[in-house]
């Protein structure tokens, strides 16, 4: 930071950051300015309620030590505003300890108020009961819905300054955002979206804050606000506007992973070509959506569909363990970009084209030149001369010369470590067999009309059936819907062949009849809603109809998203058929009673399940809305820890009372469209390198250790769709195998963590070794003795160093480029 040098010593050692004086942060055609100089911005999105508070120190630290200068968040309005003027910001919703822990690391901040945020987060980031409100229209001109969104943005921006947390006061904040990807979909909106845009800019700037907003997505952004992109790719893209510099706000490091879905990847290479391309063609700062995305805890997790695991493929995992090779690739090429920022800000810039998409640019500024040679074709390697030296460049690569003779990064060559990891289990106090959990359980009893026509916890009935955002307020994923139908003798429907049939906009329907179960339907990923039909038995007399809609998060993005349906809109209908003839009776006016969430809820079985009676006999399997319960102990060491949820069906999971995650090991991802042998070459997009087709969508769930004691554990589940609790079983995450294949002029680093060290070295060849990792050959050349000298550096020890060289590794007689590959054991 612009801090002075005896500042930055005394930051690094924890001390107040506000001894720092006020930063000024400006910004011209070429790249945002700290305190006049031009600076390249290396940042990385880390979203607070996806870690926990414990989690923070480590996870930006490993940002920091990755190469990044600038940590980016969202701020999320419905997980600080619950209900309306009633604000949270303790726990992992400490936004100003989140700011104040990148500040100790001497990082800037970018912070995202929004409050739309998108993110594949409940609602996009809005409160239900904002929808709620009569006469609302969001993110267009409408003075309720502008005055609530004020209101909230009030509180953060001086929440932010009362801290002293941005830069013109010393913290380091150094950009905000107003609203997010609006230019999508402003169009839908017409005249009045331009209004509301305007609106946004006005608003932001009157908070005087001292640092400049910016709007992702937004090319007709007015004057100061910045326009910045987003995207797999931005090299392509130029601000409208000339006077303000290339940035892009969200380069997606992966994707985020639906139920039903198989888990999308990007590979190092094809990420590190992306941020290269934008240096190259101008850009000076990129921020990585996402670096660490972690888990979406309780129910934030939107869409709908969207898992649990936020784990977007980042460079820090969803655990935080580093994701090996994306991390320590990406940590090279930083380190590169830093060291020639002057060039890239300030240099005079020319691009020559070698035809066949290879083009090298240099940057000049001040005797220094600077070099990219890149290749953009997606299957031929390139050779070219430039100036008398002959370089080969891999296809859909782009390599960096500092001083435009010796290339020191190509985004092709990875030579960090691959980090294969594994699960280990939570052993028993003999410390071999694994620690096995016995299960207690009680009934969730559905909703059901009592003989007096009421339902316990139930105070609203109408003739309508209603939106379920309106009834539950979002407190619940779960809404029943009670009504009954009375057949007379004389009824045409009666002794017909009945079905029901409900058109629901919910994601999931259980249909009671009678108090019988007569089905359950679930939506397909990406469909919003679907019809149920199922036979019935109907009685003369009364007929109680009960109805449970479910949802899996609520839509978070697109036009006018806050209007799409959710629950049960009908119609609804018992639909015979008599001697040919169809009969209806329709049931969509009927009075319908509402009940929002489970008994369970209600009583907070989670929360204290010890305060209620469990039974300790005769555990139900397969069996729907059912309650367990368990104690366990913390698995040791300081490993993540993750719950091996296989084998139940869906539902809900909370450790000690805080909620893991909505679970759904049953739901299976599709069988096809795997990739294992994904080749880095050629456009990314979500559909490419897929992997775990026909398994489990997601098995394993992140229990942050801030959530566990030492002595005795609770977990309590509520089994939706029917599963088997036997077989949950506690597991830590940690490296198992280490595999690099390392080219001649590096260092290669070699790491386990959780304090196991380097067992075993499998494999070692400096060369021209082949295959990959599991499956490495040696070569037609290699050196005798690096095997010997890897083994004897690195067994035992958690990490080591290894300098790939002749001098070091050896003389290998090949006439080609040298590799060192290796592969070893944790």
């Amino acid at each position: 930071m612009s801090c002075c040098s005896s500042i930055v010593v005394l930051l690094a050692f924890g001390f107040l950051a506000a001894l720092c004086s006020a930063i000024d942060v400006s910004y011209d055609e070429r790249a945002v300015k700290i305190d006049g100089e031009r600076r390249i911005l290396l940042s990385g999105s880390i979203h607070y309620p996806r870690s926990t508070a414990e989690m923070w120190p480590d996870l930006i630290k490993k940002g920091k030590d990755g190469g990044l200068n600038t940590i980016e968040t969202y701020v999320f309005w419905n997980a600080h505003e619950p209900k309306r003027r009633e604000y949270n910001f303790e726990g992992n919703l400490d936004v100003v300890r989140f700011i104040k822990t990148i500040q100790s690391e001497g990082l800037y901040a970018i912070l995202r108020i929004g409050p739309y945020v998108c993110a594949e987060w409940n609602y996009g980031g809005f409160p239900v009961w904002l929808h709620n409100i009569p006469g609302i229209k969001f993110r267009t001109k409408n003075q309720i819905f502008e005055d609530e969104m004020r209101n909230f943005t009030t509180v953060i921006v001086e929440m932010m300054r009362r801290e002293k947390l941005f830069a013109s006061q010393g913290g380091p904040i150094i950009l905000a955002q107003i609203e997010n990807e609006y230019g999508n979909i402003m169009w839908k909106y017409g005249a009045d979206g331009v209004d509301y845009m305007n609106w946004c800019a006005n608003m932001a700037e009157s908070y005087n804050i001292g640092v400049p907003w910016i709007m992702c997505q937004q090319d007709n952004a007015p004057k100061p606000i910045i326009s910045t992109c987003n995207g797999w790719y931005c090299d392509h893209w130029n601000p409208k506007r000339n006077d303000i510099p290339k940035m892009w706000t969200e380069n997606w490091s992966g994707w985020f992973k639906n139920w039903q879905a198989q888990d999308p990847h990007r590979t190092a290479e094809d990420l590190a070509f992306a941020v290269a391309k934008f240096f190259q063609s101008g850009g000076t700062m990129q921020n990585y959506y996402m670096y660490h995305g972690g888990t979406n805890f309780g129910r934030t997790a939107g869409g709908p569909y969207i898992t649990t695991s936020y784990d977007y493929d980042a460079p820090l995992d969803e655990y935080g363990n580093l994701n090996q090779p994306k991390w320590g690739h990406l940590r090279s090429l930083h380190f590169v970009l830093r060291s020639i920022e002057k060039a890239l800000t300030n240099g005079f810039v020319r691009t020559t084209s070698y035809g066949n998409s290879v083009q090298v640019t240099s940057f000049s500024y001040r005797g220094q030149d600077v070099c990219f040679l890149g290749n953009s074709n997606q299957s031929s390697d390139a050779t070219i001369n430039y100036q008398g030296t002959m370089f080969t460049i891999p296809a859909w690569s782009i390599s960096i010369l500092p001083d435009c003779f010796n290339e020191v990064y190509n985004t092709a060559k990875v030579n960090s470590q691959t980090s294969i990891m594994v699960k280990t289990p939570n052993l028993a106090d003999d410390g071999e067999e694994p620690y096995r959990l016995q299960w207690s359980w009680r009934s969730e009893h559905f909703a059901h009309k009592k003989k007096d026509g009421t339902v316990d916890g139930s105070g609203l009935i109408t003739n309508a059936l209603l939106d379920q955002k309106a009834v539950t307020n979002d407190t619940s994923d779960y809404l029943w819907y009670i009504t009954s139908v009375n057949i007379n003798k004389t009824d045409a429907i009666l002794g017909a062949d009945v079905s029901l049939h409900v058109v629901t906009s919910g994601h999931i329907l259980h249909a009671f009849v009678n108090g019988v179960h007569i089905g359950t339907q679930i939506g397909d990923n990406g469909h919003y809603g679907f019809t149920f039909d199922r036979k019935v038995n109907l009685n003369v007399g009364q007929n109680d109809i009960v109805l449970l809609s479910v949802t899996v998060g609520l839509a978070n993005y697109g036009a006018e998203f806050e209007n799409a349906e959710v629950g049960i809109h009908g119609p609804v209908q018992l639909i015979g058929t008599k001697q040919n003839q169809k009969v209806v009776v329709d049931l969509s006016e009927n009075q319908w009673i509402y009940k929002a969430g489970l008994a369970g809820e209600a009583k907070q079985l989670f929360a204290d399940p010890n305060s209620h009676k469990w039974h300790n006999y005769g555990l139900p399997t397969s069996r729907m809305f059912v309650w367990y319960k368990t104690t366990f102990k913390a698995p040791l060491g300081t490993d993540p820890v993750v719950v091996d949820l296989l084998g139940l069906g869906k539902g809900e999971a909370w450790i000690n009372g805080q909620s893991i995650g909505r679970y759904w090991p049953s739901s299976a991802a599709n069988e096809n469209g795997c990739s294992y042998n994904c080749d880095y070459r050629g456009p990314y997009s979500s559909g490419k390198c897929l992997t775990n087709c026909g398994k489990s969508s997601q098995r394993w769930y992140h229990v942050p250790r801030e959530f566990l004691k030492d002595d005795a554990n609770e977990m309590v589940l509520f089994e939706e769709l029917g599963g088997n609790p036997w077989n949950v079983k506690f597991q830590t995450v940690t490296v198992g195998t280490i595999c690099a294949n390392a080219f001649e002029g590096n260092t290669l680093e070699l790491s386990c963590q959780g304090g196991r060290v380097i067992s075993d070295v499998r494999f070692a060849s400096f060369g021209l070794p082949q295959g990959t990792c599991g499956s490495f050959t040696k070569g037609r050349c290699e050196s005798p003795k690096a095997f010997a000298y890897i083994f004897n550096h690195c067994k035992g020890k958690a990490s080591c160093s290894i300098p790939v060289n002749e001098l070091t590794l050896g003389p290998t007689g090949c006439k080609d480029t040298n590799r060192l590959a290796v592969e070893a054991i944790c």
